[in-house]
């Protein structure tokens, strides 16, 4: 009875062992990967008078009210990319969000948004299909063939996408919009720094095709052509 109880401590013991091994394989690979992509975008993120001109500004959506307005971390996104604009430092917008439904539209409130502000409709473009980082970047090189692009969103969220610019062969740089204090940023940066994790493995490793792909939409071209109303 000795003898068995001895056996099933070690065994536990073992089990234990190993969980604890793969934890902190796991913390270590999370930890690693987050500080990767932080330091490879460094040199990238500049300020508007240090931009390079590029083809086109991707601004990059979050969320919009029920009402349609964007939320305050889109305004600022938004805010920012027309300052890039007026600073003629790429001649087109390229606003890519969620569009999944016709009761979330994340693109279009994007576009009253911008146009508010002046900017001729026929130099924005739109992508519907904007569902995540991965598939904007994706989709900004494959249908609307951004070969050099200026990329607009929270401080916290351009390692990532100026990552997988950098993996998708796009040269890319990153500008900051953050004007405003927003709530829930603990949340926002832990739930960053998984999908930093992620999005490694899916540029890296499984390189998954985006939800919608299709015919190429330049945008050297008119924006129009990627307008639904």
């Amino acid at each position: 009875m000795k003898k068995e109880v001895k056996k099933i401590k070690k065994v536990f013991l073992k089990v234990i062992a190993t969980l604890a091994i793969g934890g902190m394989l796991v913390v270590i690979s999370i930890v690693g990967i987050n500080v990767v992509m932080i330091q490879s975008a460094q040199s990238k993120i500049v300020t508007i008078d240090e931009l390079k001109e590029a083809d086109c500004i991707l601004v990059l959506g979050a969320y919009v009210r029920p009402n349609g307005m964007p939320s305050d971390i889109l305004k600022d996104r938004l805010n920012t990319g027309y300052e890039v604009f007026k600073a003629g430092k790429a001649p087109k917008f390229l606003l890519s969000g969620d569009h999944g439904t016709k009761a979330y539209d994340e693109v279009n409130s994007m576009r009253d948004y911008i146009e508010g502000k002046g900017v001729k409709t026929k130099l924005v473009f739109l992508d519907h299909a904007g569902f995540s980082t991965y598939e904007s970047i994706y989709r900004a090189r494959d249908i609307f063939e951004a070969n050099k692009l200026i990329i607009v969103t929270q401080e916290y969220h351009l390692p990532r996408a100026l990552y997988l610019a950098e993996k998708m062969g796009i040269k890319a740089q990153g500008v900051a919009a953050d004007h405003l204090t927003y709530g829930n940023m603990i949340k926002f940066k832990a739930r960053e720094a998984l999908a930093r994790v992620k999005d490694f493995m899916f540029v890296n490793i499984i390189k998954p095709k985006p939800t919608y792909l299709g015919e190429a939409i330049p945008v050297s071209g008119d924006g129009t052509a990627t307008h639904d109303k």
